[in-house]
């Protein structure tokens, strides 16, 4: 497993995150073999957020009723959780009082006296980044958050965040699949009149992320689009299964570490966010953190997903 120090931090991550969104209905000894699986493949950084489950706070109490971890079992994970999603609007919510309210929800839900790292769940249209500002000096200055970030956010609104965030921003989590990768497609066809793929839809956010220094959090790593199903295995890409399928074969790993191969290859230095539950599959996809994919090898992955390069 290739590990780095997370940029503007002391923490050595790993190039690969176990997402627990969907644990809510699994059992103690299932959550405990899911993540046990994945610390044993190398990945100790895991990945939640208080929405997440059936209740607010479900999937991060689900776990830590089932791994029950003592303090020096948990300094051996990266814990990371989200903030800022009103599901029952649903509408998001970056005020202070949210944010603080979350993070004590966070840490008595997990058992934990501390994140390692609190994202903003996606972007508040609503924004007062003082009020941000003034809830992240507050958990940081508590002990309470090392280190924050934000999810699904564009450059600007990034910018707005740290003309008064003291703190810095560390990573921005965003969906990033080898078929669903306009953040890196549209650079390939910059400048290209009447070519959809050359229109600029995140104000170049992968350039952004990779001068600041903010590490990109890649989830939905196996799907098609917007939650729209896999692209492994599926009927509507044989172009790209049979490519993933050569490489998968020359380098000996299953085709979900191609996937993973694919966004870790990549210079910018990214995380893949893993959200299946199936331990199997973790391991699997856990391969593919170092497989030094050739250039022409992944243009061969880029061109067999639908993808124009001039």
């Amino acid at each position: 497993m290739r590990t780095f120090t997370l940029p503007h931090t002391d923490l050595v991550v790993p190039n690969v995150v176990l997402g627990l969104m969907r644990i809510q209905d699994k059992t103690d000894e299932e959550v405990r073999t899911l993540v046990n699986t994945a610390r044993d493949a190398g990945i100790t950084f895991l990945d939640h957020a208080d929405v997440y489950g059936s209740s607010k706070h479900g999937c991060e109490r689900r776990f830590a009723e089932a791994m029950q971890l003592t303090s020096a079992e948990r300094e051996q994970f990266v814990i990371q959780s989200k903030a800022g999603i009103v599901r029952e609007g649903p509408y998001f919510d970056f005020s202070y009082e949210h944010i603080i309210e979350s993070v004590n929800g966070s840490l008595e839900a997990l058992g934990t006296d501390y994140l390692d790292i609190l994202l903003l769940h996606r972007p508040d249209a609503l924004v007062e980044p003082e009020e941000v500002a003034r809830a992240f000096d507050e958990l940081s200055t508590s002990g309470k958050v090392r280190a924050f970030g934000v999810s699904n956010q564009t450059p600007r609104q990034i910018d707005l965040l740290r003309k008064y965030v003291t703190q810095p921003i560390v990573a921005n989590q965003l969906q990033l699949s080898i078929t669903h990768a306009p953040m890196i497609a549209q650079g390939v066809a910059a400048n290209m009149q009447k070519l959809d793929q050359s229109i600029t839809r995140d104000d170049g956010i992968l350039d952004y992320c990779r001068l600041n220094d903010i590490t990109i959090q890649a989830w939905s790593p196996f799907q098609a689009g917007f939650f729209d199903g896999p692209f492994l295995g599926s009927a509507r890409y044989p172009e790209l299964n049979a490519a993933v399928d050569r490489l998968a074969n020359k380098y000996g790993v299953p085709p979900e570490a191609i996937a993973v191969a694919w966004i870790t290859r990549h210079p910018a230095q990214m995380q893949v966010v893993l959200g299946t539950t199936t331990p199997e599959r973790v391991a699997a996809a856990a391969q593919g953190s170092e497989i030094p994919l050739t250039h022409a090898e992944w243009y061969d992955l880029f061109r067999a997903a639908g993808y124009v390069v001039p």
